[in-house]
């Protein structure tokens, strides 16, 4: 298990190498735990964060459905709360994880509700 973990930091090190979140296109974070996944949108400049969504929110997780559903329900929700921010585009960071299943599902969750990436 150590070894799968160092794998995927190394991994995030070397997208974090070319991936860099601004005020105007913030780096749109995903962390994936088994239970939940968790979404926010990073300016790296400042080192805020400007929003942010995952699947233990209450109206996320009174929802029925499996966990690949709920991440798309992350996903939207935080493209909403972008846009009312007035953030329409943003940089994708799949913090190391394979860009299949529940990454995937928020990936396509966000663009559906209009946020450009």
């Amino acid at each position: 298990m150590k070894q799968k973990l160092s794998r995927r930091e190394k991994i995030h090190l070397r997208i974090r190498k070319r991936i860099m979140g601004t005020a105007t296109r913030p780096r749109l974070s995903v962390f994936r735990s088994n239970t939940s996944i968790y979404a926010q949108l990073i300016d790296d400049t400042t080192g805020h964060t400007l929003a942010a969504a995952c699947s233990r929110d209450k109206d996320i997780a009174a929802q029925k459905g499996t966990k690949t559903e709920k991440s798309y329900l992350v996903g939207e929700a935080l493209a909403k709360k972008a846009l009312a921010l007035g953030i329409t585009s943003c940089v994708f960071d799949r913090g190391g994880y394979l860009y299949h299943g529940r990454v995937k599902a928020l990936a396509e969750g966000a663009r559906a509700a209009g946020l450009q990436f």
